[in-house]
């Protein structure tokens, strides 16, 4: 179930989730999650200007303005990692993720980290330095950047060789963590995903809550 809104804060319908988000931003990880687990979220597509970004309604869910934003009932959270392992503890049971007496579990969460703490990072920082410094970006530092995602992607590459996904045969969350960079890392960097990379994120890519995701978030 998605409901697409664009409302004052005051008229929001309480659902099981609300994910305040803009197109294209981190919030699509969680909005991908919901659909492969099937449970029913709302997607409130916010308008991305500083002035309602900073405003008063929406700063008392996100003081620092940005996207997204998970409510579930009186739970409040503006990390897109910690929404997806959120949602997963919560309403998984069990489904994609290893359990915590399992062998890959610390696998599982080295690439989820991998995903948000290495992966988006660099590609954030060229975001942002772009964003900020439209007149006069510095191309040394948006090189460093695209340096560091090569480096990223070089790890990925290398860890799919053989492997559908990135913990072996089956999908897990940590696949919607590090395969959400992929999208930005090419429009970013204007560079194409290494073959390796390409398959995996053609496998991604493919799955029908993939699909379902990106049409929610582009309504």
């Amino acid at each position: 179930m998605v409901i697409l809104a664009n409302r004052k804060l005051s008229h929001y319908i309480p659902l099981m989730i609300r994910i305040y988000h803009f197109p294209r931003t981190r919030g699509f990880r969680v909005i991908w999650l919901c659909e492969e687990l099937n449970i029913p979220y709302e997607v409130i597509n916010i308008d991305f200007s500083p002035e309602y970004r900073f405003g008063k309604d929406y700063g008392k869910l996100n003081p620092l303005g940005k996207v997204p934003t998970l409510v579930d009932e009186e739970t409040i959270m503006s990390e897109s990692g910690a929404m997806l392992q959120y949602v997963l503890d919560k309403f998984g049971g069990g489904r994609l993720q290893p359990g915590t007496d399992e062998s890959s579990r610390a696998a599982f969460l080295q690439w989820c980290w991998f995903g948000e703490a290495t992966f988006s990072r660099p590609i954030s920082e060229i975001v942002n330095h772009k964003r900020n410094f439209p007149e006069n970006p510095k191309q040394d530092v948006i090189d460093e950047m695209k340096k560091r995602c090569r480096s990223c992607m070089n790890v990925v590459e290398k860890e799919m060789e053989g492997k559908d996904y990135i913990l072996g045969n089956d999908f897990s969350a940590a696949d919607i963590m590090i395969g959400y960079n992929f999208v930005p890392y090419t429009r970013y960097t204007e560079e194409v995903l290494s073959p390796n990379v390409a398959s995996y994120f053609e496998r991604l890519s493919s799955r029908e809550a993939f699909k379902r995701a990106v049409e929610a978030e582009t309504k």
